[in-house]
Order: structure tokens, then sequence, then C-alpha cells
């Protein structure tokens, strides 16, 4: 019988431990006390997640059922395969101008086959272990590209947040502007009226009282009102219809080699985009809990996540930064929590679907503005304008590129400055040229 290497056998234990879901390295000695404290912060989060991807579906362009779905498939395998003790997986804003953008140019079906792509890219990602590769990603493009997300997020949202009418919303950022001021003579004072309602309860709540489900409880008092006072404002309902009170079978979408190439820079850009979050996420968790997250074994649970979306008709996944810090400080510490946030969702979904309809359009705006101001994080603004003049320039490039143009363009150009920055200045000797011989 051939004699096994010991060195190739630490190899493989070593790549194996890396991979490994921590829901396998938490289960054993699990007590009915982390049960119950998991079971109340995943019931916590799925009532600030409900409405919350609800909002990101509309504002993505898809269908509102599509958000459950995504909190529901890949929340739970996000959970059920990550290598963070907490994270909660989900739709996220940073998804919406890519998902926007992909729907308009290429149809719903073109972004389900694009997001499958980006879940098989993720996986080999994390199969070769590119998890690690994210500390290389200079922090002034991350902050460039969250900034303009953020500032695309809260122009698209004016519309519902005003009462405009406006059938038919630019998607580019300047001529979006120009359609919001022609529009200005048709203000709902009552729709104001309600999206303010809604920002100023949940800022309030996070004040006096931050463990509690404050997005849900402004989102119920607000569409509450629209109902019982009959106000000519927008819902769910009117909208859109009712939503489904079931999960669609999966499906494979109909794939063909040209349709994949052309959705290949989208695919890229969702996969890394998803990547990069999960990761990022992954890291401020472990920071408030003293967690050592695996990140290539999050990388493939993101992959298998956006894989599983897919198939049933959802939108791209990945790890949710403000999720995550309310399973934390809800008290969830194994990835049980996400996992029953995930089933609370579908208990919801199954039982209450017809509620959803009365949420008013107004106040799904003012969520997302609320979204988008804690995206563009204002509390490091003053950080961002004190940083090297290098920084400074290459996070303004970054945003506008991002804001103007598209987030595949500024994504590329800032990674490639960024990282033309950093060798320079880490002085590396300039190529030796020869003269040519002519």
């Amino acid at each position: 019988m051939p004699r096994q290497n010991p060195l190739a056998c630490d190899a493989a234990r070593v790549f194996n431990a890396a991979m490994k879901p921590k829901i396998l390295t938490t289960l054993p000695g699990y007590s009915a006390a982390l049960f119950r404290a998991d079971l109340m912060a995943g019931i916590t989060v799925a009532m600030v997640a409900l409405p919350l991807s609800i909002a990101i579906a509309i504002a993505s362009g898809a269908d509102p059922a599509t958000g459950l779905i995504t909190a529901i498939v890949g929340g739970f395998l996000i959970s059920a395969l990550g290598g963070s003790r907490v994270q909660i997986g989900g739709p996220t804003g940073a998804f919406i101008v890519v998902v926007y953008g992909v729907i308009a140019e290429h149809g719903y079906d073109g972004l389900v086959i694009a997001t499958l792509m980006s879940g098989v890219i993720l996986v080999i990602a994390g199969y070769f272990k590119a998890g690690s590769l994210v500390k290389h990603i200079p922090e002034a493009v991350i902050n460039g590209f969250t900034i303009g997300i953020a500032i695309i997020i809260a122009t698209s949202q004016l519309r519902d947040l005003f009462g405009l009418g406006i059938s038919d919303l630019p998607a580019d950022f300047l001529p979006k502007i120009a359609a919001l001021w022609e529009a200005r003579d048709t203000l709902n004072p009552r729709a104001i009226a309600i999206g303010a309602g809604t920002l100023v309860i949940i800022v309030v709540l996070r004040r006096l009282a931050p463990r509690f489900p404050g997005l849900i409880v402004a989102m119920a008092l607000c569409s509450a009102s629209v109902a019982i006072l009959n106000l000519p404002v927008e819902t769910l309902q009117s909208r859109f219809g009712a939503l489904p009170n079931t999960l669609p079978m999966p499906q494979l979408p109909t794939l063909s080699f040209a349709r994949m190439i052309d959705l290949l820079p989208s695919a890229l850009v969702i996969a890394f985009l998803a990547g990069v979050e999960a990761l990022l996420s992954a890291k401020v968790a472990d920071r408030m809990i003293g967690g050592n997250t695996r990140p290539n074994a999050e990388v493939i649970a993101n992959g298998a996540a956006n894989i599983g979306s897919a198939l049933f008709g959802g939108l791209p996944a990945t790890g949710a930064i403000a999720r995550t810090a309310t399973n934390v400080h809800a008290g969830g510490r194994t990835p049980v929590a996400g996992v029953v946030h995930a089933l609370v969702i579908l208990v919801v979904m199954l039982l209450a679907a017809p509620l959803a309809g009365y949420l008013a359009m107004p106040a799904l705006a003012g969520l997302l503005l609320i979204t988008a101001w804690n995206m563009s994080e204002p509390q490091h603004w003053k950080r961002h304008l004190a940083a090297r003049r290098s920084d400074r320039v290459l996070l303004l490039i970054t945003l506008v590129l991002t804001v103007l143009t598209d987030l595949t363009l500024a994504i590329g150009v800032g990674v490639a400055l960024g990282l033309a920055m950093r060798l320079r200045r880490r002085k590396v000797p300039e190529a030796e040229w020869h003269d040519p011989d002519r």
C-alpha cells in the first residue's frame, strides 16, 4: 500500500478547514440557551429584512416578490454554508444600480442568467482561495463606488417620496434629475407626509430603542395611516398587484453561448460586488464579536446563494452589513440565527403575503433613503477629506464614474488607478528598456 505524504495530508486538512462552513464548527456543543438567543435574533432580523428586501427589489426594477425570494433562498444558503458566525445574507442596496441596468438592457431573464453565472464565478474563486484578495482592493475605490451607489439610490426614490407623476423614470443620472425637475408640479403633499413620517419614526426609534425593529414599525404605522384615512397615495398592491404566497419551483434559465458571453461583464460585476460586500460585512462582524471568518468559505457560500437565488428567479445576494450588525446586537452568535431569519421570512410570505400589498410606496422610499444615507457612511466623511490627496482623487474619480457612467467602468478604472498608485508608493524600480534595433 503506497505511503501517504504527511505534508500533502497537512495541506489537504488546511484546505478543507478553510472551506468548512462555520455552522459545522458551531453545532458541536450547541446549547438551548444559544438556540434561544439565535431564535430571537433571527426573528428580529427577519422583521428588518422583510420591508427592506421588498424595497430593494422595487428600486432594482424587479417584482417585489423577488426580494423576498432572495432573502429566503440566498439568506439561508449564506448562513448554512458561509464562513462567518453571524453573517446575514440577502438582497442589498449595492446591487440596485447594476441590477437595474441589467434588467433594462437584457430583461429579467438576462439578470437571472447573469446572477447564475456570478454564482459559478464566486464558487470557483472561493475554491482557488481568492477570498483573501479583497484586502488588495484600495479602500478609496470601495468608498467611492459605495457613496456613488448611495447617491443613485437616493435620487431614484425621490419620485415615490414626493408622489411625482412620472410614468417612466430614466435610468441615467442626469436625465433622471431632469425628469424629476420637470415633474415638480405634480408633488403630492400626502405622499411627502407619509415618506417624511417614515423617516422620522425610523430615526427616532433607532436612537431611543436601537434593538427595537423600527423599520417594520415605521412601515406598518405609515402604511396603516394610508389605508385607514384612505389617502390618495400609491401602495405596493396598486402598482404591482398582490404578492405571491408561495415560493416558485426552481428551474434552470434558457442558456446559450452567445447570451452568456453578452452577459459576462454583468456577471463579473455582480460577482465582484457580492464577494467584496460579503467579506467586508464579515470583517465588520468579526470586530463586533471577536470572530474569525473563513473568507474562502464565505465566497463559496455567496456563490451557492447566487446560484440558488437564480434558480428560484431571485436577485443577486450577498452579506448585508446592516442586517448582520442587527443580528449581532439582537444576540445572534451562530449561523442558526441566519437560518431562522430566512425561515421566518418564508413563513410570513406563506401566511401574510396579502398584508404586504398595503405597504405605501412613499414609506418604502423613505426606508431606502435611510439605507442610502447609511451606505454613504457620513461618520467617515471627515476621515475621507483628511486622507492623502491621491486617495481623495481616487475616491472622487470612482464616485463620479459610478454616478455618471456605469459600475463596470467605475470599478475597472478605480482598481487600475489604485493599484498603480500603490506600486508608485512602494517605489518599484522602473522597467529596464533597451534601445530598439531600427
